[in-house]
């Protein structure tokens, strides 16, 4: 909704400017390809997405009308190469998850179920007629696609899915349930994981929902609501009972749970370039603020308790800038390992979530309003510091490489 106090309007107008957040230089060394990819994301962002994520967040609706922008942007497949997709580096994967999440999480969410985890495990597990059969649509963005993995009773132990799946000559009955499946109430495609009951393997089945009553067995999606972040994005628990898919949808390279984890190895670091996104629109709310908002006789960004937290949270940021290029360079190189993701996800959520604690503080009773955007990014960042692993997982995953000892109950 419109501000009606024009004061207050004012304060908010101009927190979403760009500052000059690169402190080390680290953009110096992007090509012109880099360049042209991060700077059409950005406008897409600045144009397109900020001037309305606020309602569609606020009402808990995803804003669809969005969507024929973001197809036209060219990045939607990420990293896949072939069938439609663009073929991104790492790095320019990276920007643009920093820039979608520097507009807003919700967005940035959709885009990584969409690129990296359903568009993902047809790339890497499926066959050449699976790939182009959806890929290329998916990449338009006509078809959306989710990634039906996690369950209710094992959030980060999702080795042990209960989904059970079981062969009936050409067809195979999934029975089950998952929550917290991004996109699924409205996904042409999902990926749906189960165990197969003849060998207990974890497969995976390409659920086709276009249009939705060609499929035999029931398909339930209920979205969860009452979420405090990433409102804009909805995330189902979704229930199937005697649902039928066709062998010619089951996933061939999908044979052991081991493959479900290739698939989110290559979405590993997502996250922490995310949480570069929110800290910096973060830090760039908090310095508009501070040098336009005047108390006791001038900005309060002239005090030194403001310009010492500033200071603080430029250090952070910079930090979380060095980790996530240098994740790029090694994703690159073929040399990223488990452990520095863990280290870098680890790291980078909690700077982020603390440098968005901050700039809630210097706006403050106006950080929590939607109209001066950080409230969003705050609780958006609460979510990203969830997702992928907790700190408390990370830092068990840490611990077992530094010691060779396992501290999992």
């Amino acid at each position: 909704m419109p501000i009606n106090d024009p004061f207050v309007a004012s304060l908010a107008a101009g927190l979403t400017t760009a500052h000059d957040t690169d402190f080390f230089r680290l953009h110096d060394r992007l090509t012109a390809d880099d360049l042209a990819v991060r700077d059409r994301v950005r406008g897409f962002v600045e144009g397109s997405v900020l001037p309305v994520i606020n309602d569609y967040w606020e009402r808990a609706e995803f804003p669809f009308e969005l969507l024929p922008a973001l197809a036209g942007l060219g990045v939607v497949g990420s990293q896949i190469r072939g069938h439609g997709c663009p073929g991104l580096t790492p790095l320019q994967a990276g920007l643009v998850t920093t820039e979608l999440s520097r507009g807003d999480g919700s967005i940035n969410t959709f885009m990584g179920v969409q690129s990296n985890l359903t568009m993902g495990a047809i790339d890497i597990l499926g066959s050449d007629e699976q790939k182009e059969r959806w890929l290329p649509r998916m990449a338009r963005l006509e078809l959306i696609g989710a990634f039906a993995l996690t369950e209710a009773r094992h959030g980060s132990d999702s080795v042990r899915i209960e989904t059970t799946a079981h062969r009936d000559g050409d067809h195979w009955v999934l029975n089950g349930s998952k929550r917290w499946i991004g996109n699924a109430g409205y996904a042409h495609v999902v990926i749906i994981w189960a165990r197969d009951v003849a060998d207990g393997k974890v497969k995976a089945f390409v659920l086709q929902r276009e249009p939705e009553e060609d499929f035999p067995g029931t398909y339930e999606a209920q979205d969860i609501t009452g979420k405090v972040g990433k409102r804009a994005i909805l995330q189902p628990d979704i229930v199937f009972a005697d649902l039928v898919i066709p062998e010619a949808d089951r996933l061939p390279g999908a044979g052991s749970f081991r493959d479900a984890t290739r698939v989110l190895d290559r979405t590993r670091g997502g996250a922490s370039w995310e949480a570069l996104g929110h800290a910096i629109a973060a830090y760039e709310a908090a310095v508009s603020y501070a040098t336009t908002r005047e108390q006791f006789g001038g900005p309060i960004g002239r005090f030194q308790l403001i310009q010492a937290k500033l200071a603080e949270m430029a250090a952070e940021l910079s930090a979380i800038q060095l980790m996530c290029f240098r994740m790029a360079e090694l994703q690159a190189e073929g040399t990223w390992t488990g452990t520095m993701a863990s280290i870098t996800k680890m790291s980078s959520a909690n700077k982020a979530r603390w440098i968005c604690q901050q700039a809630r503080d210097i706006l403050g009773g106006n950080g929590l309003v939607l109209d001066f955007h950080v409230a969003r990014h705050l609780t958006d960042m609460e979510v990203v510091h969830t997702y992928e692993g907790t700190e408390q997982i990370q830092s068990l995953l840490i611990g077992r490489e530094i010691t060779g000892i396992s501290a999992f109950a």
